[in-house]
């Protein structure tokens, strides 16, 4: 536990869930500064803010040295799927270049305490995993899921740089689906869809997280300095056939055999670039996670469960945006 820091720099600052946590930063009195680092502008003004136009890729180490950032919390990285090998392969190698220049910077300039979001993928979706999955449970991420295994490598580099600055404080998020009437992104679109296929025999629970509660969790980490692992999901679950009945669409479900090289053919003539046939499995096998440590921990409780998150996200005028 610490007083909170006065300075807190975010990378990604422009994306979806940057731009939600500066909203809910600003609103806090504890904070002296804030830093925005993206590429992109930010989509709106926030108060008493610096904006640092900067691919993170390169040394960031001006920006925390001039406003002495003492917590930093890192959300830029690639989500989109590659759309063969050369570009996932080149995707991933940006997403770990960007995290260990930010790491290097952040050792520079004296940062104490770095946030990262991972996701729930790195579990991976297998027949056997435990339900619910705890924060201890082994990383498997399928290594045909270019997101969940970039997350995974991420959080090696993580803890081979923990292992090496132990005065440093490292806090990992794994964070299932974000959702709310903002969500709008490579996820969304790509789960959310006028049909979606399912495998016969299987109706998977899932899990959603409310956009301004993982806001929040995420302030609740920066302001008392918490590190450690944590799962991040709302409370309770939503079955798959629930899901397609609630986003209104038709749900295919085909056998396994059938199913699976199905997707592997539109796959390989580009008739759809979302998922591989390995795709199948993340909604086939469920990652269910346990969010009790976080609980214990921060003392935090989600203002909304897993089926508000998706009815927020469902009422909304995104649905379907730009996913024909």
């Amino acid at each position: 536990m610490q007083d909170a820091p006065q300075a807190v720099a975010v990378t990604g600052a422009s994306g979806y869930i940057g731009a939600r946590l500066l909203k809910k930063l600003e609103d806090e009195d504890a904070f002296r500064k804030l830093v925005a680092i993206d590429t992109s502008p930010p989509p709106a003004p926030i108060h008493n803010m610096a904006v640092y136009r900067r691919d993170v890729t390169q040394p960031i180490d001006d920006a925390l040295l001039q406003h002495r950032i003492s917590t930093l919390v890192h959300l830029a990285f690639i989500s989109r799927r590659g759309r063969n090998r050369r570009e996932v392969a080149a995707i991933r190698q940006t997403n770990l270049d960007s995290l260990n220049s930010v790491l290097e910077s952040c050792v520079r300039a004296g940062v104490n305490h770095i946030i990262y979001l991972s996701s729930h993928t790195v579990y991976g979706a297998h027949a056997d995993n435990p339900i619910p999955l705890t924060d201890e449970a082994p990383l498997r991420p399928l290594a045909d899921f270019p997101y969940g295994y970039d997350k995974f490598l991420a959080e090696q580099a993580l803890q081979e740089f923990a292992e090496q600055h132990q005065d440093k404080k490292i806090t990992i998020l794994r964070s299932c689906v974000v959702l709310g009437p903002t969500a709008n992104n490579y996820i969304t679109r790509a789960l959310f869809r006028p049909w979606l296929l399912g495998v016969q025999a299987y109706n998977p629970p899932l899990q959603f997280v409310y956009e301004d509660d993982l806001a929040r969790v995420l302030t609740t980490v920066i302001r008392r300095g918490v590190p450690g692992v944590f799962n991040v999901a709302g409370d309770g679950v939503v079955y798959y056939r629930e899901m397609a009945d609630i986003i209104h669409s038709r749900l295919v479900s085909l056998p396994a055999f059938l199913a699976y090289p199905l997707t592997q053919l539109t796959w390989n003539c580009h008739i759809q670039r979302d998922s591989t046939a390995s795709g199948l499995n993340l909604i086939r096998y469920p990652m269910v996670l346990s969010t009790g440590k976080l609980h214990q921990v921060t003392g935090y409780r989600f203002w909304h469960t897993s089926m508000e998150a998706l009815t927020s996200f469902a009422n909304s005028s995104l649905l379907y945006k730009d996913t024909a």
